[in-house]
């Protein structure tokens, strides 16, 4: 394993890592993008102490494909996804700490009932 604990993700890549990775962190980022640039290194220090979580990063210049899938307005944009799940989604920069807690969050979540409660919404729309 390289000592990079962040991933690039790709369409070519992007569907197998969710669906072969209990839990995926995505930031959604571009060069040229200032508090991308600051939130790289609270990434990937934050990364390093879970080595259990896929972390991953998408280039929005060269996967714009992706970032449209994901209507990728702004960015930074950090998306949570468990067990093929989008359970957090938002733009902005987030302090390390910040990150800390959404994760711990993320995994304590009841995925049947998150699971349950999309199929209450999609049933009302």
């Amino acid at each position: 394993m390289s000592a990079m604990a962040t991933i690039e993700l790709t369409k070519e890549n992007f569907n197998e890592t969710v669906t072969g990775s209990a839990m995926v962190l995505v930031d959604f980022w571009a060069s040229w993008c200032g508090p991308c640039r600051m939130f790289a290194p609270v990434y990937e220090r934050v990364a390093a102490r879970h080595d259990d979580i896929v972390f991953g990063k998408v280039n929005t210049e060269t996967e714009q494909e992706l970032a449209a899938a994901f209507r990728i307005s702004s960015i930074p944009t950090l998306m949570v996804i468990r067990e093929g799940v989008v359970v957090f989604s938002q733009a902005g920069a987030i302090p390390e700490q910040a990150l800390e807690a959404l994760i711990a969050d993320a995994r304590k979540l009841d995925m049947d009932e998150v699971r349950r409660k999309i199929a209450e919404q999609s049933a009302k729309a």
